[in-house]
């Protein structure tokens, strides 16, 4: 019996091949089940609260439960077979445990029970695994400037009218689009702006804000600076993005929480500076590589740098500041203006600090911080 046209869709992924040999034999080799009650798409989705999909070729069907990804053969059965055999059902790639086969039978997939409560329950354990791995608890987004300070200051020619650019309402406006997506993507996570209207916050508020977030046993965090360029060179233009320079030593832990211990201070000190160092150039990349894909056939890339900026110096976490193009040139102004093109900075931002917190988080945190 073939499977139903409604259910058909394309779909491939890293090591499909491997997974479907696995599957196809084990199909066939681990015997029947015991009869059991099945349960509708339907239902299933329901009470997972998850999407679902089919490979035809692999005939394997792929549920997508709270962003977890569970793979497993498919039964085609004559709608006379009660039983369904036992096969895998692999959850991202690794965990796997076996249940009886979900099937497809008077044209529409059925679940038995007994796989949905146990796909329901090994979900739930690996959501109690993750809440105890290193994450990203926090992401601080700083839009430079504000208030009484307005940063650098351009002009742009619009329809005929000059029109005054101000950087501290540019960074304002990315700020806050950017948060907005960063709060979609992570509703558990602390997305925390500067400022989240036009005032002035001194550098050394901008730090304390950053530094008096507090973070579990399991918990980092991250800061992104945002600003524009200006030159005296109307010709200067594109983006960079800074990371603090490895020369520059830091004070990072506090000695009382060490006692008669302080002999170590200097050695642990280093180590989390090094750490810190090696994450910011990590956000940095990723940034910037996100930028030039996004942005990079409008305007120049001008490099990854370091410098010792107050507010990446200071801040005791992983920090960039990035300049997202030059207020003082036409074709930035115009691109850092308009509120598609200013899109689509915000986007490379946004898959910026997603791509670094994802592996972040994969890798359960590069070293433990604590």
């Amino acid at each position: 019996m073939g499977i139903p046209a409604d259910y058909r869709s394309e779909w491939s992924g890293k090591g499909m091949s491997v997974t479907i040999l696995v599957c196809v034999f084990l199909l066939f080799v681990i015997p029947l089940a015991a009869q059991e009650s099945f349960l509708s798409l339907e239902d299933t989705l329901s009470r997972l609260s998850a999407t679902f999909y089919y490979d035809p070729l692999g005939e394997v069907g792929v549920l997508d439960v709270a962003g977890h990804r569970c793979v497993f053969p498919l039964w085609v059965s004559p709608d006379s077979l009660v039983a369904s055999p036992l096969v895998p059902v692999i959850i991202d790639g690794a965990t796997v445990f076996y249940a009886e086969a979900p099937v497809f039978r008077q044209g529409k997939p059925q679940f038995p029970s007994s796989f949905v409560e146990t796909l329901r329950q090994r979900i739930a354990e690996l959501e109690e695994e993750e809440k105890s791995r290193f994450r990203i608890a926090a992401i601080v987004i700083d839009p430079g400037h504000g208030g009484k300070d307005p940063g650098a200051v351009g002009e742009l020619m619009k329809n005929g009218k000059k029109l005054t650019l101000r950087e501290k309402d540019i960074t304002l406006r990315a700020g806050k689009e950017l948060y907005g997506l960063l709060k979609k993507q992570y509703p558990d996570k602390r997305i925390l702006l500067t400022r989240d209207e036009d005032v002035y916050v001194s550098l050394e508020d901008r730090v304390a804000i950053a530094n008096s977030v507090p973070l579990k046993e399991h918990e980092a965090i991250m800061y992104v600076s945002l600003h524009l360029n200006a030159s005296f060179n109307k010709n200067a233009r594109g983006y960079e993005v800074w990371y603090l320079s490895p020369e520059y030593r830091r004070n990072l832990l506090d000695p009382d929480r060490y006692g008669d211990n302080k002999e170590i201070l200097p050695i642990l000190n280093a180590m989390l500076e090094e750490e810190f160092t090696t994450e910011s150039i990590l956000i940095a990349q990723g940034i910037h590589k996100r930028l030039t894909e996004e942005v990079g056939v409008l305007l120049p890339s001008r490099g990854i740098k370091a410098a010792e900026w107050f507010v990446v110096r200071n801040t005791r976490m992983p920090a960039v500041l990035v300049e997202l193009g030059f207020i003082t040139n036409q074709q930035d102004a115009s691109l850092l203006y308009e509120q598609e093109s200013l899109s689509r900075f915000v986007k490379a931002l946004y898959n910026g600090i997603v791509d670094f917190t994802t592996t972040f988080e994969r890798s359960g945190g590069f070293v433990n911080h604590k």
